[in-house]
């Protein structure tokens, strides 16, 4: 997320964001966890990539994973390190520089804030910073536009074909695909993606 208006908006909202999201159980987000969970080591190192207020790095955390976390939002790292004890690189997705390094990268539903010309040079940067073989779980909203939300977010959307090849482009193999819809902050429902792949 390097766009200023979003991580304003975020800042603004990033209580009300956390107690929307916190705490509630959602059976497509379990399997989500569970079936990404599924691929790393015991003990292995995750990164939440754009982690909000920190809810899933402490839940990787308290499984027993490593857990590193990066998000732009100020406000959003002060909510995870209140709420769990995480510290958070506060920064954009432009500081992930790291070379083979995690078992998994966890970025749910974080790169939709990326300009769609921007996306595969995160997605690269993302291969390269996992172990050979480490997994991906990626969040996307459906689409074939982008532009800024109700909020002022700026959001880009892609079709399931599309992230797939970019995924691929990038070096990925994908494994799995769960489709949903659900409703956000802005509190419009929307169709998304989540897409497993390995490095």
């Amino acid at each position: 997320m390097s766009d200023d208006r979003t991580i304003s908006v975020y800042d603004d909202r990033a209580a009300e964001y956390a107690e929307l999201f916190t705490g509630r159980t959602d059976p497509g987000e379990e399997a989500d966890f569970q079936t990404f969970s599924a691929r790393l080591p015991d003990g292995g190192t995750v990164l939440d990539l754009g982690c909000g207020p920190g809810h899933w790095a402490a839940r990787f955390r308290d499984a027993g994973f490593r857990v590193a976390a990066l998000d732009a939002s100020p406000e959003m790292a002060e909510e995870a390190r209140k709420a769990y004890g995480i510290e958070v690189v506060t920064a954009g997705f432009h500081a992930l520089d790291a070379e083979a390094v995690f078992d998994g990268i966890w970025a749910y539903f974080s790169l939709l804030h990326v300009p769609s010309a921007e996306l595969s040079v995160h997605l690269s940067a993302v291969y390269r910073a996992l172990s050979p073989g480490g997994t991906l779980c990626l969040a996307m909203k459906l689409g074939d536009s982008e532009g800024r939300d109700e909020l002022g977010r700026f959001y880009a959307y892609y079709s399931e074909e599309t992230l797939r090849e970019k995924l691929e482009t990038a070096g990925f193999t994908v494994t799995g695909a769960r489709r949903g819809t659900g409703k956000g902050l802005a509190g419009t429902v929307q169709e998304f993606v989540v897409l497993t792949a390995h490095a």
